[in-house]
C-alpha cells in the first residue's frame, strides 16, 4: 500500500454495500437459529440428554475452530492463484443450505443415540460449509476499501441486515415450527427447509461481491500450491498474526468474550420462554424485543463512531449491554414479561457490539499490512487477510459454541429433565434458577471481563495509514 497518497478513499457503490450486506442473511441466520433451538430440539424433542446435546454442539464447533485457520490460508492462496476468493464462498453457499435442512430432519422414531449421531454429522457438515463462506467473507472488507469511515459504512449496513436476519430467523423459525403443534417432525423440518432456502439466497448474492478470477482451483503459473491441506503452516500463520498484531489480540479477545455472553443468552432464550415465561411461543416476542430496536439503532452506532471513534462507541455499546444483563438478574426472583424492556436495551447495544468490532477488524488488517511493509518491505494485506479472517471466525465460533456448552453443563448440574416430543415434564426449581442465571448473571460477568480486555485496544484513526484504494471506486 502506498501510504503517501493523500486523496480520500472513493466511496463504495451502493450495489457493493447491498450485495455484501446480503451475506448476513446467511451468516446471521446460521448463527441464530441453531443457537436458539438446536439444544432445545435435542433435549425436548429427540430425548437427548443435556450433556450429550452440549457435547454435540461442542464437537461441531471444535471442528469449526480447527478448520477456520486452514480455510483462511486456503482462501489467501485461492486469491493468489485465481485472483478471487469467490470459489470457496460459492462452495459454502451451495453446501450450507443442504446440511442445515438435514440437521432438523431427524426421522421420527430414532433412538436418542442414533438421533444424536444424525444431528452431529449434519451439523458438522453445515459448520464446514459455513466456514468456507464466512472466512473469505470476513476478509473482503479490507480489500474492498482502504477508507476508515468507508469500512464503518460497509459493516454498518451489513449489521443492519444481520439484525434483520436475527429477527427473521429467531422469530420466524419458531413460528414456522409452531404451525405443526402436534407434529414436531413436520414443524422442525418445515422450519429447516424454509430457513435453508433463505440462507442460500443470501450467501449466493454476497458471493458476487468477491472479484471474479481465473476460477476456484485453476492455478496460475508460479502460484503457491494450495493442495497442502491441514499442515502446521496454516496454524503457524494464525499464531503469527496473533503474536505480531497487538490490536488484533485485544479486539479478538473482547469479541470472543462477548460472543460467549451473547451465545449463552441466545441458547437459553428458548428455555426462558418455556420455563420462566411459561410459553414456548414466547421466544417470538423475546426476539422481537431484542432485534426491533437494533434495526433502528445500528446506523446510529455508525454515526456515533464517526464522531467519537469506533473503539469509544464500541465501549459504550458494551456498557449498555452490561447494564441490561445486570437488570435481567432480577428475573431470578421476579419472573415476568417486564424482562422485554432490558432485552430491548440489550438489542440496541448488540447492534453496536456487532457492527463496530467488525468495522475495526479491517483497520487492524490494514495496520498490520502497513507495519509489515514498513518493517521488511512485504505487503501483508493481500497475503494475510484470509489468515486474520480465519482466526477471527475461529474465535467467534468458539465463543458462541462455549456459550451453549456452558448452558448445557448448568442445565445438567441443576437437574434439568430432558424429554421427547409430546411428553409432559415439570422442571425442578434449581433448573429454572439455572436458566435465569444463564440469561443474566453469567453474561454480565463475561461482559465485565470483555470491557477490561477492550482497554488493551489502542489503535486509533490517526494510526490508520492506509491510502485510498485505486480500485474502490471501480467496483460495481
Amino acid at each position: 500500500m502506498d501510504s503517501t497518497t493523500n486523496s480520500s478513499p472513493a466511496r463504495l457503490p451502493r450495489s457493493v454495500i447491498a450485495r455484501y450486506a446480503a451475506g448476513s442473511l446467511g451468516t446471521g441466520g446460521f448463527a441464530t437459529l441453531p443457537g436458539l433451538v438446536l439444544v432445545y430440539y435435542m433435549t425436548d424433542s429427540l430425548g437427548i440428554a443435556a450433556l450429550v446435546a452440549g457435547g454435540i454442539i461442542t464437537l461441531a464447533k471444535v471442528w469449526d475452530v480447527l478448520i477456520d485457520p486452514v480455510i483462511g490460508a486456503l482462501s489467501d492462496r485461492a486469491l493468489a492463484r485465481s485472483g478471487s476468493r469467490r470459489g470457496p464462498m460459492l462452495v459454502g453457499a451451495i453446501g450450507l443450505p443442504v446440511a442445515f435442512a438435514l440437521t432438523f430432519a431427524v426421522p421420527p422414531g430414532l433412538s436418542p443415540p442414533l438421533a444424536a449421531g444424525w444431528v452431529l454429522v449434519a451439523f458438522v457438515a453445515a459448520a464446514t460449509c459455513f466456514s468456507l463462506f464466512q472466512v473469505p467473507y470476513i476478509a473482503l472488507p479490507a480489500e474492498l476499501t482502504d477508507g476508515y469511515n468507508e469500512r464503518t459504512r460497509l459493516l454498518t449496513w451489513r449489521v443492519v441486515v444481520l439484525t434483520f436476519a436475527i429477527l427473521l430467523f429467531g422469530a420466524g423459525g419458531p413460528e414456522l415450527r409452531g404451525l405443526f403443534p402436534d407434529n414436531a417432525f413436520a414443524g422442525y423440518l418445515t422450519m429447516g427447509v424454509v430457513a435453508a432456502v433463505v440462507l442460500g439466497v443470501g450467501l449466493s448474492i454476497a458471493s458476487t461481491v468477491a472479484p471474479r478470477g481465473g476460477g476456484f482451483g485453476e492455478a496460475v503459473p508460479g502460484a503457491t500450491n494450495a493442495s497442502r491441506v491441514f499442515t502446521l503452516s496454516h496454524y503457524r500463520d494464525g499464531l503469527a498474526a496473533l503474536r505480531e498484531s497487538q490490536p488484533f489480540r485485544a479486539l479478538l479477545l473482547t469479541f470472543v468474550l462477548q460472543g460467549l455472553a451473547t451465545g449463552m443468552m441466545l441458547a437459553s432464550a428458548q428455555f426462558v420462554a418455556r420455563w420462566i415465561l411459561g410459553d414456548e411461543g414466547a421466544v417470538t416476542p423475546l426476539f422481537a424485543a431484542l432485534i426491533a430496536p437494533a434495526l433502528f439503532v445500528a446506523p446510529l452506532w455508525g454515526k456515533l463512531a464517526e464522531r467519537v471513534g469506533k473503539e469509544r462507541a464500541f465501549r459504550l455499546a458494551s456498557t449498555l449491554f452490561l447494564v441490561a444483563a445486570i437488570v435481567l438478574t432480577a428475573m431470578i426472583w421476579v419472573p415476568g414479561w417486564w424482562i422485554l424492556a432490558p432485552v430491548a436495551l440489550a438489542g440496541a447495544a448488540y447492534a453496536g457490539m456487532q457492527s463496530l468490532p467488525m468495522a475495526m477488524l479491517p483497520d487492524v488488517i490494514g495496520h498490520d499490512a502497513d507495519a509489515r511493509e514498513g518493517r521488511d518491505g512485504r505487503s501483508g494485506q493481500a497475503g494475510r487477510a484470509g489468515v486474520f479472517g480465519g482466526v477471527w471466525t475461529a474465535g467467534e465460533t468458539a465463543g458462541m459454541a462455549l456459550g451453549a456448552t456452558i448452558l448445557t453443563v448448568m442445565l445438567a448440574a441443576s437437574g434439568y429433565i430432558e424429554s421427547v416430543a409430546g411428553a409432559s415434564v415439570s422442571q425442578p426449581a434449581s433448573a429454572v434458577v439455572s436458566i435465569a442465571l444463564s440469561f443474566s448473571v453469567v453474561p454480565a460477568l463475561l461482559m465485565v471481563v470483555s470491557l477490561a480486555a477492550l482497554t488493551r485496544y489502542r489503535l486509533r484513526e490517526s494510526d490508520i495509514t492506509s491510502a485510498a484504494s485505486p480500485t474502490a471506486g471501480e467496483l460495481s
